[in-house]
């Protein structure tokens, strides 16, 4: 006779399930947990990366984050500054949104913060930035406007958007994992095949096989399929690199790991430094640059992530076949406050502005469903900020097979967008090609909406544009304008 708890457990009316409707989502427990531990694996390289990116440039007053003068100590401090930030959104958009979307340090912002604006002021100037762009998110947000925005984006556009996003995830898995790389010599195509047009060291090989071991897995509908092909990947990295002492990937070595060396670590602990916290100054940067810069800066931030995190939750939504008829994720307006709230936390870190990744993609080609996933994802963060092999052990290329997987699931949306009308076909074209050939989910949308507005104009439809398109279209042309713009103020 079964007990209570066990009959409890099956009907799935239990605490967690009531809570975060897995059940009415057409998901388990188990499959939220695999899908979180996905997530985690799939982007934890942000923990290494990020400290990497902003721990080595110096600011206008030549130190450090966190006002240091040695590199290594500020590395640190970021390393466990970025995993304790990712951790708390992350596991914020799983208990306020119950939605399967993760949060860390936004790549490309973190660079163009580190190199084009912190050098010209301080880095906690430059955070101040991040607090405010957060801020104004939050308020545009609240107010309704955010959303407002993208409820009036035109369904197939939508879909574009996750399209594109596909391909997008797609270009980053094969860079990452060194399958295709930028040529050394200056002349000929922008990428290639491995090195001259070739497969070069046991990496490689490493990634090939985590691809073909997913794929094969998932094909035969094995439970956990990504999450077997990650870890399995990552077993055999650990073993060819103790065994060859193949090193990271540089100049002279080719051949070698992308940003992580899968080896056992010398100390499996470290003791936390949260310093970077509250290293912000929130109006320092009026004061180095002027208004009209400060301003200006801020705009670019702001339209970069609001556009790149309504992309990714559209993309995560409808893979995981969540969206409404319209296309829109279920607790959209709470997405978006956990978003805005996080960008402003990443600010306030000192860490650089946190949005939400499309790696969480991998996560629901797993399963996931809800903000369980999330929160698995976001205690995995909090537990590396102590637990050094959790991040250090998983190279790129075991992780990054699973963006090959998930990117051809979104691409298999496309047949969602009439390509015989071409006043949705051709800016859904453009959303879709250029977010990987710019490496920005916010240029691919801003391009599509521009040519979206134009085409309607020309064939005398104007009247069929939503009003608020007419002002993000009049948005991006500024955003597109904005570096001939500073350049003349300057």
């Amino acid at each position: 006779m079964s007990s209570p708890k066990a009959a409890t457990a099956r009907s799935g009316t239990g605490p967690l399930d009531s809570f975060f409707k897995i059940s009415a989502r057409g998901s388990t427990i188990g499959r939220e947990v695999r899908g979180g531990l996905v997530t985690f694996f799939t982007m934890a390289y942000i923990v290494v990366l990020n400290p990497l990116i902003i721990g080595t440039v110096k600011d206008g007053d030549g130190q450090f984050v966190g006002g240091g003068t040695d590199p290594a100590i500020a590395i640190a401090k970021i390393a466990v500054a970025t995993a304790l930030v990712a951790g708390v959104v992350t596991i914020l958009m799983g208990l306020v949104a119950n939605f399967p979307l993760a949060l860390a340090t936004g790549l490309g912002l973190n660079a163009f913060l580190a190199f084009s604006v912190a050098t010209k002021m301080t880095w906690a100037d430059a955070m101040g930035l991040v607090v405010l762009e957060g801020l104004i998110i939050l308020i545009l947000v609240l107010t309704g406007f955010r959303k407002a925005v993208f409820e009036a984006v035109p369904l197939q556009l939508k879909i574009a958007i996750s399209v594109g996003i596909g391909l997008f995830i797609t270009f980053i898995g094969v860079i990452d994992a060194g399958f295709v790389r930028r040529p050394a010599a200056l002349t000929g195509p922008p990428v290639e095949l491995g090195v001259e047009g070739h497969l070069r060291g046991w990496p490689v090989l490493v990634f090939v096989f985590g691809l073909l071991l997913i794929v094969i897995l998932y094909a035969r509908k094995v439970k956990g399929a990504i999450l077997i092909g990650i870890l399995a990947a990552t077993a055999l990295s650990v073993v060819i690199e103790t065994i060859g002492n193949i090193g990271a990937r540089t100049e002279k070595n080719p051949g070698g790991w992308g940003l992580s060396v899968p080896k056992l670590p010398d100390h499996w602990f470290t003791k936390p430094n949260l310093d970077t916290i509250g290293e912000f100054n929130l109006f320092g940067s009026f004061e180095k640059i002027g208004v009209v810069s400060a301003l200006l800066l801020i705009f670019s931030l702001m339209l970069a992530d609001f556009f790149d995190t309504m992309g990714t939750m559209t993309a995560i939504g409808a893979e995981a076949g969540l969206n409404d008829k319209d296309g829109i994720p279920p607790n959209s307006q709470r997405i978006l406050i956990v978003d805005s709230v996080a960008a402003a936390a990443g600010g306030a870190a000192s860490v650089s502005s946190n949005t939400s990744y499309i790696e969480s993609a991998s996560g629901v080609g797993e399963g996931a469903r809800t903000g369980l996933a999330s929160v698995v994802t976001g205690i995995c963060f909090l537990i590396s900020m102590v637990v050094a092999p959790l991040v250090t052990l998983v190279p790129y290329e075991a992780a990054t097979p699973a963006l090959i997987l998930v990117g051809f699931l979104m691409m298999t949306q496309v047949k969602g967008i009439d390509f015989d009308d071409l006043e949705v076909a051709f800016p859904a074209f453009l959303t879709i090609v250029l977010m990987p050939f710019t490496y920005s989910i916010s240029a691919g949308i801003g391009a599509g909406f521009v040519a979206y507005v134009i085409l309607k104009v020309v064939r005398g439809k104007a009247r069929q544009v939503h009003p608020l398109m007419w002002v993000v279209a009049a948005l991006f042309v500024i955003y597109f304008a904005i570096g001939p713009l500073t350049d003349w103020l300057t």
